[in-house]
């Protein structure tokens, strides 16, 4: 189809002004926040009901056009990169918090809305919604809906999985489908809210979602642990983990990590630390208190140099706030940041970061790592030049050690960023032949035309 009469056609669906096809309107979506991929679409379309996305979705499938949904675009897979042309589908008009039910602490949020505008409403009825990516405040909750997203708190209070309980989702062809509901309970057939949490927009468009909210905790604590080594760092949350406690958060960085965002922050992190332990327990002020106790204790018969429990309120969002800044300032030192989020189960957490130092050694490439060391959730951040095409080699060789080091362990190629394009070759490592082919039937079915953000995820079907 012409680029032309596809405009028109657009237009007659969501109106003109919700319609772009200047080729500098095109750039700002041909890419997301992933280096190395930038493919441009044909227009950007901006419904703003879900009829308007049925209609969209209906004419592009009857014509075999791509379409690739996106939110915020802070995503970190290429998942919503326009690999194939065709249509960029711009959720950001779904921008409404449409019910909070106290009685059955349920929300029903469009997807366009950010996340941190859902935790900022709900915040006067005493209540929180758990998932916070580093994006929290940019993420729309479409997109953490499309790659499952994590966060800080997600080694106690889980991931967008365990809070998403019913989706209003617009299948290829148009068809509108309603799964879950309010209930706490409910095994009646496949769970296809789940299925569609996690898949990454190849298998629908969301437009809605029923969300599980949880009382905020009564008391918090925050402390900092300084080690001479990251192995003995790594050992402490194992230890803090097998002594039954379970940390809201329970983040790491590694040494380039600490100075980087030291240099840049001037917050008073050890820039000799070989890691650093961000440690936060919450719950019944009683609770907090004895559980930070046996933190410390834990912390120090793991070789902790030294253990700072948050003076107050200022200096506990000093400390986060450095965690939270660790990628921006990573990103800061060369123009190519590749950030991953390779996940181990907590008992080889040092076993990964020794594999994460070889790579760097081995390849010769800068990699700060930091991440989510309660769930084994780490992040390897390797900074380049993507021009330099000898040094984007060494990268991609590093990447390649990281990956497998990470399944080797028993591990996954990701814990929350998702798989989009830029892990693809390492999923059949993974999930094997058979699995493979059991998730692209799952996609033939749904979507036999493939226009759903076709080559992400599973590959070419």
């Amino acid at each position: 189809m012409e680029k032309q009469q596809l405009v028109e056609e657009l237009s007659k669906i969501v109106g003109a002004e919700h319609v772009q096809s200047k080729e500098e309107e095109l750039y700002a979506y041909a890419y997301d926040a992933t280096p190395g991929h930038i493919y441009m679409p044909e227009a950007v379309v901006s419904p703003g009901t879900t009829e308007e996305v049925s209609k969209v979705l209906k004419f592009a499938n009857e014509h075999r056009i791509p379409v690739y949904t996106r939110g915020s675009g802070t995503n970190l897979s290429a998942g919503t990169a326009p690999l194939k042309g065709g249509i960029v589908l711009s959720m950001l008009r779904f921008k409404k918090i449409i019910d909070v039910d106290l009685e059955n602490l349920i929300a029903e949020v469009e997807a366009g809305v950010i996340v941190q505008d859902i935790n900022d409403h709900i915040a006067q009825f005493g209540l929180i919604y758990p998932p916070d990516p580093g994006t929290v405040k940019t993420a729309s909750l479409g997109g953490t809906i499309a790659e499952n997203s994590g966060g800080l708190r997600g080694l106690k209070y889980g991931i967008t999985k365990n809070y998403v309980q019913g989706l209003e989702v617009v299948l290829a062809n148009g068809d509108v489908l309603h799964t879950g509901g309010k209930n706490v309970k409910d095994v009646s057939g496949y769970d296809m809210t789940k299925l569609f949490t996690g898949s990454e927009g190849t298998l629908g468009v969301v437009t809605k979602a029923l969300l599980k909210l949880v009382p905020a905790p009564e008391k918090t604590k925050s402390m900092v642990a300084i080690f001479d080594t990251i192995e003995d760092a790594g050992r402490a949350v194992s230890g803090i983990i097998a002594a039954k406690i379970i940390p809201a958060t329970l983040e790491i960085l590694d040494n380039a990590t600490i100075r980087t965002v030291e240099d840049f922050m001037h917050v008073g992190l050890p820039m000799d630390a070989d890691a650093i332990l961000l440690i936060e327990v919450d719950g019944h002020p009683v609770v907090v208190e004895d559980e930070a106790e046996k933190v410390m204790k834990v912390l120090k018969e793991n070789n902790a140099r030294e253990v700072t429990l948050a003076r107050d309120a200022k200096h506990k969002e000093q400390l986060w706030t450095a965690r939270r800044m660790a990628l921006p300032c990573l990103a800061k030192l060369r123009p190519t940041t590749f950030v991953e989020d390779a996940t181990v189960p907590r008992s080889k957490i040092p076993a990964f970061l020794a594999i994460v130092k070889k790579a760097a050694k081995d390849h010769n490439v800068t990699i700060g790592t930091f991440g989510h060391a309660g769930d084994g959730n780490m992040h390897p951040t390797i900074v380049c030049d993507l021009r330099d095409e000898e040094e984007t080699k060494r990268v991609h060789e590093a990447m390649d050690d990281i990956f497998r080091g990470a399944v080797e362990l028993g591990g996954t190629l990701s814990g929350e960023h998702g798989i989009g394009l830029g892990k693809l070759p390492w999923m059949e490592l993974q999930h094997g032949k058979e699995g493979m082919e059991a998730m692209r039937q799952i996609k033939r079915a749904l979507d036999p035309n493939l226009i759903l953000n076709p080559g992400k995820l599973i590959g070419e079907c």
